[in-house]
């Protein structure tokens, strides 16, 4: 199936990343745009709680869905970097941290035929810089000090199970090509994507 509500939710997520870029560089609107990456992070889980709860699943979805995380989360935090709103360190760790992931996921796609099992504490760690970005993003639109605050309060900690969780992925990396070496099937259970 193509033309699934869930899968709508996640084109509409998608067609939002322009309009926050928009919001960030054309209108030179931090809040705004903080208030949207809220909107297009926030609604993460409701295209595939809908695709379950729907039985509307489909092969589209299980692309469209990481796609529109990535490409917010991308947009949120190199457009952050450039503007000046996200501080620079704290950009560039989450953007390395990706790239470190992506890269090794990639390789154990391509030669393990596996995927990694989504963890737990790598949803706790994406849903605190979910929030914490765009806290950046308002405190720096004019909106009280408070939410400088809680951007630190929650980012910081948010940005180290991030990459505790990025050490975890490795291991398993590691242990699902060795696995691989040595004609063991290794392909992962949780048809999510690491996070």
């Amino acid at each position: 199936m193509i033309f699934t509500l869930p899968n709508a939710i996640s084109l509409v997520r998608i067609a939002l990343v322009p309009v926050f870029l928009w919001l960030l560089f054309g209108r030179d609107d931090p809040a705004s745009a903080g208030v949207l990456i809220v909107v297009v992070g926030g609604t993460d889980w409701v295209d595939g709680y809908l695709a379950r709860r729907l039985h509307q699943v489909s092969e589209v979805g299980k692309v469209l869905d990481p796609v529109a995380d990535r490409l917010a989360v991308a947009a949120a935090v190199i457009g952050g970097w450039i503007a000046g709103v996200l501080p620079p360190w704290f950009a560039a760790a989450i953007i390395a941290r990706e790239i470190l992931v992506g890269i090794g996921a990639g390789v154990l796609a391509a030669r393990a035929k596996a995927r990694l099992d989504v963890r737990w504490f790598g949803k706790v760690a994406t849903f605190a810089l979910y929030f914490a970005i765009p806290a950046f993003y308002v405190y720096e639109g004019g909106w009280p000090e408070s939410f400088r605050w809680f951007a630190w309060g929650i980012g910081v900690p948010g940005l180290i199970l991030y990459w505790y969780v990025a050490l975890l992925y490795i291991g398993d990396m590691r242990v699902a090509l060795r696995r691989e070496r040595a004609g063991v099937s290794s392909a992962g259970t949780d048809p999510g994507e690491a996070t």
